[in-house]
């Protein structure tokens, strides 16, 4: 497939114009096809109006028809075949059984949430019949359910090119929802994007949906991400990356005239606590597990796990002296581009700078530039230098991490408490271990989103169980989950119907409803009609 570098709005390819660039593969620093431009206002314009225009065909959709267009973007996702693995790999240097397993998992959920649609019971009905007898008052009939909001922008991750991209969670639970999707292609895969363009593009019109429920528009810098957040006709924002391009957008939706969401996933240090009797029996174990959770991916995941605290003693040292065994066996590996790069190595510098912290261990060959390669690096300090640093407890995005020693138990508790939101912390340790560090477990569950027990972060099961967020800064709204079935509440909200005859209400609110959805009628849930 030829990679034109055009931007995809409502299923018309429109020619790149002003700035352009390409991607650069970062294994070996070279262009690769397909010249990019930045998109313009006007672009921005007319991507958002032909979402806005075609929303109501596509929220008023039947069921069946949604579930449908999502197994079939499925089925164009594979059918673009090894192409787009090559040209993903190229972009991003994730090894190819990554970007096939990833695959799966993009496919995966789109065939979930064609499921989720059938069942019906996401909707969240809820029915309570008029009694038009009641004294003093008659009580009017009542009926409640989730409704789409509108158009959606989605800021895909760099880190995930197909399941969190624009194919990913965002934009299928965005589409399942009735809700159009404009897409900012990210960057520094363009190529891929426009790839995945084509498979949604491919399925909207097998389907009969219409092409303006979707586009896809291109800009290296932030100018073209404002604009989408600020368009009028946006409804709600998805966003996936940085705390700092987070964080101004966020800024940017809260502050126009009509306030709109924004659900931004913006990563955490991930704290791991290394309970006494788990390093008593298998110190070594947790180390080895511990540096591959820290280099998966080239350690670049939201969930990485950046600081282990663990109080002093036998146990700690021998956990310290096997993540260095570890760490010098990694080989250094090429990054997702130069930017993020450049990134690990600015914020490994300034850590090497802070009285207190030691390098206990690092890849013992050196990582090639022209590659864009990156060591792992293990770090050790006292929770003291961690509390009193501010440049520590922030994410550096990469394969490094700090092994934290406590004096006591308080200290240990005075850290998690003094935790800002995160999206994970795993403990490890025995049943024992739990009940005897039990304040530890209630402290964090103030503190974040996913808490794992003999395990890490990295590695998420989407599923209706998933939670991916957390309390800010690890995500702009903790109520919510970028992964998982519950990610589809971001884009509805309820709407209440009173004194409605039954053939002008939705689907999911008349008397017959959806066969086998879960309704709540007159305070109790049933499958059955009213």
């Amino acid at each position: 497939m030829n990679i034109t570098g055009n931007h995809f709005i409502a299923g018309r390819e429109v020619a790149p114009q002003g700035n352009t660039f390409q991607a650069i593969a970062p294994a070996t620093s070279q262009p690769l096809e397909g010249v990019f431009g930045d998109a313009s206002h006007a672009d921005a314009d007319t991507a958002l109006q032909a979402a806005d225009d075609a929303f109501d065909a596509l929220r008023l959709a039947s069921v069946e028809t949604r579930a449908t267009f999502l197994e079939t973007l499925a089925d164009e996702i594979l059918a673009l075949g090894d192409a787009l693995l090559e040209r993903a790999h190229a972009e991003t240097a994730l090894p190819m059984a990554r970007l096939t397993g990833e695959r799966g998992r993009a496919m995966g959920q789109c065939k979930m949430f064609a499921g989720l649609l059938r069942d019906g019971s996401w909707a969240q009905a809820s029915i309570d019949r008029a009694i038009p007898d009641r004294q003093p008052l008659p009580k009017p009939d009542v009926r409640k359910v989730l409704l789409p909001i509108g158009p959606v922008v989605v800021f895909g991750a760099s880190n995930f090119p197909f399941a969190i991209g624009v194919v990913g969670t965002d934009t299928v639970c965005a589409l399942a929802a009735g809700c159009p999707v404009v897409v900012k292609g990210h960057p520094a895969h363009p190529g891929t994007c426009e790839m995945l363009a084509r498979a949604v593009y491919a399925a909207l019109e097998k389907t009969g949906l219409p092409a303006g429920a979707f586009s896809v528009l291109y800009g290296k810098g932030n100018d073209i991400g404002v604009t989408l957040v600020k368009h009028p006709l946006t409804q709600a924002v998805a966003f996936t990356g940085s705390l700092r391009g987070g964080r101004a957008l966020m800024d940017v939706a809260a502050a126009r005239p009509q306030p709109i969401p924004f659900y931004g996933e913006m990563g955490s240090v991930n704290p791991v606590f290394v309970l006494p009797r788990a390093l008593e029996q298998r110190a070594g174990k947790m180390a080895e597990g511990y540096v591959q959770s820290v280099n998966m991916g080239v350690g670049q995941f939201c969930t990485n796990p950046a600081v282990v605290v663990g109080l002093a003693g036998d146990g700690l040292k021998a956990f310290v002296e096997g993540a260095a065994a570890e760490a010098a066996k990694v080989s250094p590996a090429s990054m997702l581009h130069r930017g993020i790069c450049e990134a690990y190595e600015a914020g490994t510098a300034v850590w090497h700078t802070i009285d207190g912290l030691k390098l206990a261990g690092e890849s013992s060959t050196a990582p090639q530039q022209e590659a864009t390669q990156a060591p792992c690096r293990i770090f050790t300090t006292t929770v003291d230098v961690l509390e009193n640093n501010e440049e520590l407890r922030r994410e550096v995005f990469g394969p490094c991490s700090i092994v934290t020693e406590c004096a006591s138990v308080e200290e240990m508790l005075r850290f998690a408490r003094g935790l800002e939101g995160q999206l994970t912390a795993a403990i490890h340790g025995t049943e024992e271990d739990l009940r005897e560090f039990a304040p530890l477990v209630r402290i964090l569950e103030r503190k974040v989103g996913r808490i794992i027990f003999n395990g890490f972060g990295t590695g998420i099961e989407p599923c209706p169980s998933m939670h991916h967020g957390g309390p800010y800064p690890a995500a702009s709204h903790s109520f919510f989950t970028s992964i998982g079935t519950s990610a589809i509440y971001r884009f509805v909200r309820p709407v209440c119907y009173q004194g409605f005859p039954d053939e002008a209400l939705p689907d999911a609110l008349k008397n017959s409803g959806p066969a086998g959805a879960f309704r709540v009628v007159d305070g109790k849930l049933t499958s059955a009609a009213v």
